[in-house]
């Protein structure tokens, strides 16, 4: 039975009418114009009459009318992301950065991945779009002509992470992936090492794994280490993929004394691989990296790999747009330092075996 008289309760929101502007506008002793500058315009409205306002919502339990929002400022305060795929540790942890930054801001993010498929992206990116997103951020600047097109046409703001190209109209933030393949590169020359296999990340739709190969085949050819097709090879981002690609290099006639991953799970496969054959890492066999994961500095032997500041990489390109969506002028390219960090995983090669 539904209590009657004076013990009835008064219906809460989603039993009954649900709490509305106007009841935010009594409570907190302001008017529903001043309530609105609050939400969509809050420098409008000082910061003292902005957090009476906020705790009336917070305390009633009102939700704005994100598609009314929207309306009256052409905004939905929504930021999309597309990345390849999350399984990457990197683009995991670089969109928990960018989300607790526009959070910040009072941005929403929406996610979708492409799987390394320009088709796929196009797709997800108009699907975004049909959503009002305000912004996009996507992942290097390998695009379907398609897309660049929607994105000019309906006037979407949007930035390049991962990749720093001046030279392109498009805003990019992000490291110098040639520059850090020469760096890792001239790391194993200067220990002597002049017999060098890569293993890379898929190179398909994938500009940053193109980049970072050709600095360290700029660095082999200048020191006469370029090596044989059997001593290049692909894998996809998965421990297994590494350790076959080790099996390979390592279990033949001849066999390199350094080996160049494309990024640190790959290194994590070539290294557990070559513990497996009694390849001892690093007196026999040394393994680099890139990205610099958080498991990197914890394995025995440790990894020398790059260290991509990668949460800094996602906030800057969140910035970047909100900065854009605001009216501000954002700086358009942004180069994000990398630096070389030398771990156990990398030693001189055996007497009998240097170049």
């Amino acid at each position: 039975m539904k209590p009657v008289g004076r013990n009835a309760q008064k219906p809460v929101s989603g039993e009954g009418r649900s709490v509305g502007i106007r009841e935010v506008a009594r409570r907190a002793g302001v008017s529903t114009a001043t309530v609105s500058r609050a939400l969509n315009n809050p420098d409008s409205v000082s910061a003292t009459l902005r957090a009476r306002i906020h705790a009336t919502i917070d305390e009633i339990g009102y939700i704005p009318d994100a598609s009314a929002r929207a309306l009256s400022s052409r905004k939905t305060r929504t930021i999309g992301a597309i990345v390849p795929t999350i399984d990457n540790a990197m683009f995991a942890q670089g969109l928990q950065a960018l989300q607790t930054y526009l959070a910040t801001k009072d941005y929403l993010l929406l996610l979708a991945t492409n799987e390394y498929d320009l088709e796929v992206e196009l797709k997800q990116a108009r699907n975004l779009v049909s959503r009002g997103i305000d912004g996009l951020i996507l992942r290097g600047d390998q695009r379907h002509d398609d897309l660049r097109r929607m994105l000019l046409t309906q006037k979407i703001p949007f930035v390049n992470v991962g990749v720093y190209e001046p030279e392109k109209p498009y805003p990019s933030i992000g490291v110098n992936n040639t520059a850090a393949g020469r760096r890792i590169a001239r790391h194993l020359m200067e220990l002597g090492h002049r017999r060098v296999a890569i293993v890379a990340a898929l190179q398909r739709n994938n500009d940053r794994a193109q980049a970072r190969v050709s600095g360290v085949l700029d660095v082999l050819v200048a020191n006469d280490a370029v090596p044989p097709d059997r001593w290049h090879l692909q894998v996809n981002y998965k421990l297994d993929d590494a350790r076959q690609a080790a099996r390979v290099l390592l279990t033949g006639a001849d066999r390199p004394t350094a080996v160049i991953c494309g990024n640190d799970v790959i290194a994590y496969g070539v290294m557990l691989e070559a513990i497996k054959l009694g390849i001892e890492v690093p007196a026999q066999l040394s393994v680099v990296g890139f990205d610099d994961l958080e498991w990197s500095r914890h394995l025995r032997p440790s990894l020398t790999t790059i260290h991509m500041p990668t949460d800094e990489i996602w906030v800057r390109a969140g910035e970047y747009l909100v900065e854009h969506l605001s009216g501000g002028a954002p700086i358009m390219h942004r180069e994000i330092d990398f630096s070389m960090v030398v771990r156990e995983s990398t030693a001189p090669p055996p007497r009998d075996e240097a170049g």
